[in-house]
This record gives structure tokens, C-alpha cells and sequence, in this order.
């Protein structure tokens, strides 16, 4: 398990991204939105109760813990290596950051972003079979083979706890939860 003091807690945003469809990828955005308790204005994802369609069919009034989706644009070049063209945007996730290491931080994480929006890390991205609908086999590069770490390198999914605007090249803060330190759970 990661120590505090092995993460960086200093980043930036790199891109922000939003669609009202339901859509895998979003389009790049010159800036979005989060609304406290709600998600990214406009996104598909945004809503008191979990958007997510296959739970939202099951369970339409549990609590949405996937308002915003982030990823670190360090997957990126990852990828790249392995053969797989991906950008800001096109995992579906709403903020890409660079320099922080989102996967290993604990629950209950917050991420301050720009001047005064702050999202609170709820779990981890699970990869799911539209990954490789979007690139074939390219789910398999999103499940870590490290017998430590986060099992997924898919991003991470929080909550909005203060709204404000967010735009590329913003700085991306964490505050680390003053409870034990627990990694984030698979969602």
C-alpha cells in the first residue's frame, strides 16, 4: 500500500471534457462546470442519483458516486507505447490531469481544482467491455499486472463537494483524508 508521502500531491489539468449523450468519449471542452452534489454541468454523468446505465436500470435512486470521471494523461503515453492512440477525452473521462498519481490515492481523497472546485475521489474506474469496443483489446492494457497497486489504470470517479469552473492548465491540488488510509475501491 502507498504511503502519503509517496504520492505527488501537486498537478495540473491538462483538458476538461463533458457530453450530454451517453456517449464513450466526450468532446474537449475549453472549460466545464462542476455543480456541487450534481457533476459536470451538462454531462451526461451529472445527478444526485447514479447516471451510470446499467446500475441506474437496476438501482435508480442509489446515491451517484461517478459525478466526475478523471485520468492521468501519464496513461496516455503508456498506452502510446503499447500501440494505442488515446486523448484527453476519448476514455469518457471529464478531467485529465498530469502529475498526480490518482490511481493510488486513498478514499476520500480531495482534489482541488482551480480556484474553488473540489471533487472528493469515491473509487476507481472499473474497466468495462466498451473499452475495447472503443480499441480492441485495450481493456487489457487498463488491468494492472503489479501485485501491488491499484488493480486498474482506468482513472478514478468522485463527487463534486464545491463547484467552480474548471479550464486547462489549472492546478490540481490533493488533500490527502486525515483518516486511515485506504485504497479506493473498484466502481
Amino acid at each position: 500500500m502507498p504511503q502519503a508521502h509517496d504520492l505527488s500531491l501537486e498537478g495540473k489539468v491538462a483538458a476538461v471534457a463533458a457530453d450530454p449523450g451517453h456517449h464513450f468519449s466526450k468532446p474537449v471542452q475549453n472549460r466545464i462546470v462542476l455543480v456541487e452534489g450534481h457533476g459536470v454541468q451538462g454531462d451526461a454523468h451529472a445527478g444526485p442519483f447514479v447516471r451510470h446505465r446499467y446500475l441506474a436500470r437496476r438501482r435508480p435512486r442509489l446515491p451517484n458516486l461517478r459525478q466526475v470521471h478523471l485520468i492521468p494523461a501519464e496513461l496516455f503515453a503508456s498506452l502510446s507505447e503499447a500501440g494505442f492512440e488515446v486523448a484527453a477525452g476519448d476514455m469518457g473521462e471529464n478531467i485529465t490531469t498530469t502529475g498526480l498519481d490518482l490511481e493510488r490515492m486513498p478514499l476520500g481523497s480531495f482534489i482541488e481544482l482551480g480556484p474553488s472546485a473540489i471533487v472528493e475521489l469515491t473509487g476507481l474506474r472499473t474497466p468495462c467491455v466498451l473499452i475495447d469496443r472503443f480499441r480492441a483489446g485495450l481493456k487489457r492494457q487498463m488491468l494492472s499486472s503489479a501485485e501491488t497497486g491499484p488493480p486498474f489504470k482506468s482513472g478514478v470517479l468522485g463527487v463534486v463537494r464545491a463547484g467552480g469552473a474548471v479550464v486547462a492548465g489549472d492546478s490540481a491540488r490533493v488533500r490527502l483524508p486525515s483518516s486511515s488510509f485506504r485504497p479506493l475501491p473498484a466502481m
